[in-house]
């Protein structure tokens, strides 16, 4: 019974265990950059709200890295869970898909020129146009200018054959007033404010800018995955004018991403999370609410995490799913400890057990030889040993070496004992006194 209590209390204290283990809340690394972008601002908003949110089951910590291609290698590296990436860069082999962060445009464009200032060469209208001239890429990324270069070569313009110079962000607007470039590219959000305020820079006089439409779209998004043909919609950059019609151009998204190894609940109750709350940050970050859910089909350019993929599709494994083959196992583990228990029990108490059954054994002999005592003193001695033999088996049958029925039949021994005790005394005294010691010297010559 010791080892069957102790078996139920060690299974319930590890169902107990693993229980709080799996509803407690999880701490997540996030990789996340450049510093001061939105996308960091974004993190650090969604961690403050995770942490705010009842019951929450997972919560972040923003790790902040130079950009996407650093943070993809943080995650490429194990030193985050989730990272934050772009979709046309090198996605690392171990990241899965939980959300569409946003997605984003590419804008290319050719500002007017200025006032009494002439223009080397005809106007450009055509992407094709653009050899010999000076591009200005908005942003320091690596990544736009290798954009640009994609986009080049799909028109047949060679990269060496044109100047292409970046802009930080913050130096954008200016540099884009002075004309350090004969055309632009930026890429973000479709109402990116750096976007529109760059395009904003390059009209004056009344005059705007022209935009270069990418026609090309749909082979470029054939021949590069992570790209989707796209349209900026008319009047969607800052005013009803800019642009006029609508122009084609290609997109591609950030990614939320997670490591591979984890944990299916993990990420489904992250993604939960982000889709509940996702709503309510569009005060502060519009684009908060257009989050999407990850591409679920086999054939993604960037799979989904499982736990993402259950989330929606609506197959998320509850508390039971999860462990329900922990707890029979568990059951079965109990099964089998009480059974070895029992057998342990028995084995320590078999030496017990055999004592008693000589006991029992004897008290038998003892009733064969009151019925045939002479002596009353012989018959004392076995009524003296017989209450030893009791006060033994009563205590095996509280130890539990006995059952219930054995005790039973030794009772029915022991009554039986008495009775002949009882009896063979009545007979004893019954007896001439002659006649009983007559009787003790037969036996004392027939023995001799």
């Amino acid at each position: 019974m010791f080892v069957l209590i102790a078996g139920v209390l060690a299974i319930i204290g590890t169902l107990a265990a693993g229980y709080y283990f799996a509803v407690r809340p999880v701490t997540l690394r996030i990789a996340v950059g450049p510093p001061n972008s939105d996308d960091v601002k974004l993190v650090q908003t969604l961690a403050q709200a995770f942490n705010n949110q009842p019951n929450s089951q997972v919560k972040l910590r923003p790790v902040q890295t130079d950009g996407a291609t650093a943070s993809a290698q943080v995650l490429a590296d194990g030193k985050s869970d989730l990272a934050i990436i772009r979709g046309d860069l090198e996605v690392p082999k171990n990241a899965q898909a939980v959300a569409t962060l946003r997605k984003n445009v590419v804008v290319m464009w050719v500002p007017p020129a200025a006032k009494g200032k002439r223009r080397k060469g005809p106007k450009i209208t055509k992407i094709a146009q653009l050899a010999g001239h000076k591009i200005g890429v908005v942003g320091r990324t690596q990544a736009n200018v290798n954009l640009l270069k994609m986009i080049l070569v799909q028109y047949g313009v060679d990269p060496m054959k044109v100047d292409i110079v970046q802009f930080p962000v913050n130096e954008a607007v200016e540099a884009i007033r002075n004309q350090k470039a004969d055309a632009y590219l930026a890429a973000g959000p479709a109402n990116s404010k750096i976007t529109i305020d760059a395009i904003a820079a390059s009209s004056h006089d009344g005059n705007e800018p022209t935009f270069l439409a990418i026609d090309a779209s749909e082979a470029i998004a054939q021949n590069h995955p992570a790209y989707e043909a796209s349209e900026i919609p008319a009047g969607s950059l800052g005013s009803a004018d800019r642009p006029e019609d609508e122009v084609k151009t290609i997109s591609f998204s950030h990614h939320i991403v997670a490591r591979k190894g984890l944990s299916e609940s993990t990420v489904a109750a992250f993604t939960r999370q982000l889709f509940q709350i996702r709503q309510s940050l569009k005060s502060d970050f519009p684009l908060a609410a257009k989050i999407e859910t990850p591409d679920t089909d086999k054939d993604a350019v960037i799979p989904a995490h499982p736990g993402a993929a259950a989330f929606v599709d609506g197959e998320e494994k509850t508390f039971l799913d999860r462990y329900s083959d922990y707890i029979w196992w568990g059951l079965m583990a109990l099964s089998a400890m009480g059974s070895a228990g029992a057998w342990f029990a028995g084995y320590l108490k078999q030496d017990e057990r055999n004592t008693n059954t000589s006991q029992r054994d004897r008290l038998l002999e003892m009733l064969k030889a009151a019925r045939r005592s002479d002596s009353t003193d012989e018959l004392d001695q076995m009524q003296a040993e017989a209450d030893d033999i009791l006060r033994d088996t009563l205590a095996c049958f509280e130890h539990g070496t006995i059952e219930q029925g054995t005790l039973t039949a030794f009772n029915i021994a022991l009554e039986q004992f008495h009775n002949a005790v009882a009896d063979r005394k009545a007979l004893l005294i019954s007896m001439p006194q002659n006649l009983q010691r007559a009787a003790t010297q037969f036996r004392a010559a027939g023995s001799a």
